[in-house]
């Protein structure tokens, strides 16, 4: 059994996509295509830079989304695959939710363009720049960081905001305490914690004036049916109901990305094959959660056209 995966934040780069658009006419339209939804030239800043304007929030999200749907659509149209026929599941982290719900029929393209856009709009809005913070915790499982967490938060908030593999957990919250948090690693057994490069302190309680926005701007465009189960960020389980589907959208701009648990999950339910499409970030921690997974990362045409050889 296969799961298709798509990535998030933090695996963007510029000239992402160029390869496939300059060799590809079906990936040329998905880039056009979001251009048009947003009205601006994303694909020239994937292709070109500026680095600080690809990765401002509200460019980043829209533009991995258009770049795991150009890889997608290219091996549907021209590798002659369909994931509906060759897939059991799906799953995305974080943004790549939504580029999920894309790929298997639940938001047209230009409405997950559109969508990602205000998403991360309103994720940068939420906290004034410089007041929030986000830290990777290497050597740390989740229950060391909850720890942490509730030790350095000291009255603010200092939460889990992704439990990505065993040995990488991202804390969120107000800055102080987010460097309060690294100061403590050691005692609390953690090897390292690092400050990340990031603009907004992502899925956490902090995030609720985004969760605001969100939910209104689903209730105006609700996912439609899809044709393979999702396996939620907020519960790690499948989800196949696309009323439920929009509430756990909204729960999950300040909720945890349980992406460890999503994937042994998907392990328990017999998938054996992860296939990331748009990038190389997830197939690396699938393999960390479980050296028997199966992975394959799918960026290049090249990749591409194994991927089709292989499972066509």
């Amino acid at each position: 059994m296969r799961a298709f995966l798509f990535p998030g934040q933090g695996s963007q780069k510029v000239g992402m996509g160029a390869e496939l658009a300059d060799v590809s006419p079906v990936a040329r339209e998905v880039f056009e295509e979001v251009d048009e939804a947003l009205g601006q030239k994303l694909s020239r800043i994937m292709r070109e830079g500026p680095e600080d304007q690809l990765t401002l929030t509200e460019n980043a999200q829209p533009a991995i989304m258009a770049n795991a749907i150009a890889t997608l659509r290219v091996l549907e149209r021209e590798g002659g695959l369909a994931i509906a026929d060759k897939g059991n599941c799906v799953a995305g982290h974080s943004l790549g939710e939504y580029t999920a719900l894309c790929a298997v029929g639940a938001f047209p393209l230009a409405d997950t363009a559109r969508l990602l856009k205000l998403r991360g709009q309103a994720m940068q809005a939420a906290v004034p720049v410089g007041e929030g913070a986000m830290a990777a915790l290497l050597g740390a499982d989740v229950e060391k960081a909850e720890a942490l967490a509730e030790a350095a938060a000291q009255g603010q908030v200092c939460e889990v905001a992704n439990d990505n593999d065993p040995t990488q957990v991202v804390i969120s919250g107000h800055r102080s305490a987010i460097e309060r948090a690294i100061a403590l690693t050691k005692e609390h057994g953690i090897k390292r914690g690092i400050l990340l490069p990031v603009s907004a302190p992502f899925h956490c309680s902090l995030m609720q004036p985004a969760a605001n926005a969100m939910a209104k701007a689903l209730d105006d465009c609700p996912p439609r049916g899809f044709s393979l189960p999702l396996y939620a960020n907020v519960t790690a389980a499948p989800v196949s109901d696309p009323a439920e589907e929009l509430g756990l959208l909204v729960e999950q701009v300040t909720g945890r990305v349980r992406w460890r648990e999503s994937v042994l999950a998907m392990r328990e339910d017999g998938m054996e094959d992860f296939v990331e499409l748009g990038g190389k970030v997830l197939g690396p921690m699938v393999g960390r959660i479980d050296r028997d997974a199966k992975v394959t990362s799918v960026v290049m045409m090249a990749d591409i056209e194994a991927l089709a050889k292989e499972i066509g």
